[in-house]
């Protein structure tokens, strides 16, 4: 028989659990706000999370064995085990890993919050079928995953997919990596806002840009448009490097359904090829991607 698997989705904002039982059927699912700006916030990430497993395994029979997985917003270094890469920046340089097995007594799988999406879309969603599967989340920040006949890819230091930290521009933005002009300065949805924001010296919203580009209104237009040209550039550059035979999309920005037409249509422009025929995909998991991605490679 199969054992009980507990995902854990740890996000910026909320951190969630599921619970598959042994026929592989989702049990049970609990939400939790993620602690920030607290005087040691890794420490009270740690027992949210020590917590939020705890309560989702209350809802497993006993002696029933189980196994726990958890997706995070960056990766564990190989060498030294320790967290890098996150813009959850409170867990960078950070044992993770270690500190939650030593807490709970027990292994945990830790992967990429986007392998763990890359995974779920590849193996049970939009994706499912095809070889080689790059997986983008857009969101707040840009992510990304590489997923190779139902396997995670993740490279000679563990950080391939890591696409949003390419940097594109130079003379861009600088990023909370250091660097500037990442891919995640200009297709994020915070980079889209602080675009706006450097333009027309006032704030608004990727929903209300979008919204306003529907409407017609000129600032709105002038920075939408250039955020699917953005979209296209870096698509087509995905594409020209690595010819994966499927793109899938997820995060807050994969809603937008210009991205499945105006956006394709510049990615075909940017891409080197003639003709440019790699399926842009929709997730079809939808926000359970991640949290389910991370409840299969808990049991892996």
């Amino acid at each position: 028989m199969q054992p009980y698997q507990i995902g854990i989705d740890l996000g910026g904002t909320k951190i969630e659990s599921v619970l598959f039982d042994p026929q592989g059927r989702e049990n049970q699912r609990i939400r939790i706000s993620t602690p920030r700006n607290q005087t040691d916030t890794y420490i009270a990430i740690l027992e949210a999370v020590e917590g939020l497993i705890r309560d989702t395994i209350n809802y497993i029979p006993k002696p029933q064995h189980y196994t726990i997985g958890v997706g995070i917003p960056g990766t564990i270094h190989k060498d030294t085990q320790l967290v890098q890469n996150a813009n959850t920046t409170s867990l960078n340089g950070k044992p993770f890993k270690h500190d939650l097995e030593k807490k709970l007594g027990c292994r945990i799988g830790i992967e990429n919050d986007a392998n763990c999406f890359t995974l779920a879309e590849s193996t049970h969603g939009a994706a499912e079928g095809y070889p080689m599967v790059f997986g983008i989340i857009l969101g707040t920040g840009c992510g990304g995953g590489l997923c190779i006949n139902g396997h995670i890819h993740q490279g000679k230091h563990w950080i391939a997919g890591e696409w949003g930290h390419f940097p594109v521009d130079p003379e861009g933005a600088q990023c909370f990596c250091g660097n500037h002009g990442c891919i995640e300065t200009k297709i994020s949805g915070s980079g889209v806002e602080k675009a706006y924001l450097r333009k027309y010296k006032k704030h608004s919203s990727m929903p209300a840009i979008v919204e306003g580009f529907r409407e017609g209104r000129v600032d709105c237009i002038e920075v939408f448009e250039e955020f699917l040209k953005n979209f296209g550039r870096c698509l087509g550059g995905l594409i020209s490097t690595l010819d994966p035979d499927a793109i899938v999309l997820g995060g807050g920005l994969s809603k937008i359904d210009e991205l499945y037409t105006l956006g394709v249509e510049q990615v075909r422009h940017y891409a080197f090829h003639e003709h440019v025929t790699t399926p842009i995909l929709r997730n079809k998991l939808g926000d359970s991607a991640g949290v389910y991605g991370a409840a299969w490679i808990g049991a892996q």
